[in-house]
């Protein structure tokens, strides 16, 4: 954080949205991993995968290179291809949707429940059709969805599914559970919790964000877990994951390197996105650092909640009595603005150094989904969250007294419109 001048007696702070929180460890981590020789997928990859799944309470976790590629590989493992159906909410990201059109697959966006980021479940229900292998939940903001209810709709449609899986294994995935799949985007929510559950723990496919912006960070990077499945071997799904990780390659570098094993081969036209060691290194130490970087995340949103109660501005509600958030996002919506107003709003903090965010513009707002055939005014209760939002920084580099001062000066500027 820098302070800036402004005018002849004021100072103002310069605090950026979202910047990653690197120590000292971190950075001797890496400066080992590149000393070691080892620099690609190898021991800290591996070691890294472990201890997530420690984490998480799974039994296995593959790392990649993004969540996105995390994501997608999700679905390729599962079978999910042309001719199948994908729900996923309109208020994320792109790369909920997008991974399945990778696939082949069609999306069929969902709207929100109203005044709420969390999609509408009995639109859920009304849009499975016999073609609907997978609905995909978003943990937006590091708050965990209610998978209860996800659970109770695709058991209550399991007599119409039909397994039909593009791969050997993702058809053998889909029989075993015979129902559709459950996926869960949780790029914001490493760590969160739910009735005694941790993230990753919920879904039968689950996704995480180590994206520079994300709560812990490996620079880019992302990973995989799910929940064990009768009669297949995680050690199956972990390897098809590797394989399409690796080019379809039947061994790693590190496997390659032992005595004799330089001989591999291609199983498969498949990707390359796979984690290297440097990530891994730094995401080891932001593991080891990661309950104390949610305690203070904890810490900022209080402050924040206090701020908005004595205001009447709306905020999404990361703590209850059965659940905790991973605290990623502080999403605040001022009562009877505008966009035009919003926007107005964001300049002005910007102008006194506070910079904000919006999370999300909803998808069918997008260009490429456009072009899909989507429109906005399908998703009326998306578009009303969206239309007032401004996501206020909450990172774990900001100090009590950055803290104070973007309440002071959010007070100072919402004020004159509220």
């Amino acid at each position: 954080m820098t302070n800036i001048k402004a005018g002849k007696n004021n100072v103002l702070r310069n605090i950026p949205f979202s910047p990653p929180d690197i120590s000292e460890l971190e950075i001797n981590e890496v400066v080992e991993t590149l000393k070691s020789g080892w620099i690609t997928t190898g021991p800290r990859t591996k070691e890294l995968e472990r201890r997530l799944a420690e984490f998480c309470h799974t039994s296995r976790v593959v790392c990649l290179n993004s969540a996105t590629a995390a994501e997608e590989l999700n679905f390729r493992v599962c079978g999910i291809g042309s001719g199948d159906e994908v729900i996923v909410p309109s208020y994320t990201y792109t790369a909920s949707a997008s991974v399945a059109i990778h696939c082949g697959a069609k999306v069929i966006f969902i709207d929100s429940q109203k005044g709420s980021t969390e999609m509408d479940y009995d639109k859920v229900a009304n849009a499975i059709t016999e073609k609907t292998k997978a609905i995909v939940a978003v943990d937006l903001g590091g708050v965990i969805a209610d998978y209860d209810r996800l659970y109770e709709i695709v058991e209550a449609k399991r007599r119409d599914f039909i397994p039909r899986g593009n791969t050997e294994l993702g058809q053998r995935i889909q029989k075993a559970k015979g129902r559709i799949l459950i996926f869960a985007d949780s790029a914001h929510a490493l760590g969160a919790n739910k009735k005694g559950k941790m993230s990753g723990q919920f879904a039968d496919f689950t996704d995480f964000s180590f994206h520079a912006v994300k709560n812990i960070t490996t620079a880019e990077g992302g990973a995989s877990t799910w929940k064990d499945i009768p009669d297949i071997d995680n050690e199956e799904i972990y390897r098809q994951f590797q394989l399409y990780s690796l080019h379809g390659q039947s061994k790693d570098a590190l496997t390659k390197n032992e005595l004799g094993a330089w001989e591999y081969d291609i199983q498969g036209t498949w990707y390359k996105c796979n984690m290297t060691d440097i990530m891994a290194a730094i995401g080891l130490k932001q593991l080891e650092r990661y309950p104390d970087l949610l305690n203070r995340r904890k810490e900022v949103i209080a402050k924040y909640d206090e701020m908005c109660n004595a205001l009447g501005v709306k905020y999404l509600k990361h703590f209850s009595s059965n659940s905790n958030s991973s605290g990623h996002l502080y999403l605040t919506r001022i009562p009877g603005i505008t966009d035009e107003i919003r926007r107005e709003i964001i300049i002005k903090l910007a102008e006194r150094g506070v910079n904000t965010n919006v999370h999300y513009k909803p998808l069918p707002m997008m260009t490429a989904y456009k072009k899909l055939g989507w429109n906005i005014k399908d998703f009326p209760n998306a578009y009303d969250y969206y239309e007032n939002l401004i996501t206020l920084p909450l990172h774990t580099k900001l100090t009590n007294e950055d803290v104070d001062y973007i309440i002071k000066n959010y007070k100072e500027v919402v004020s004159n419109y509220i």
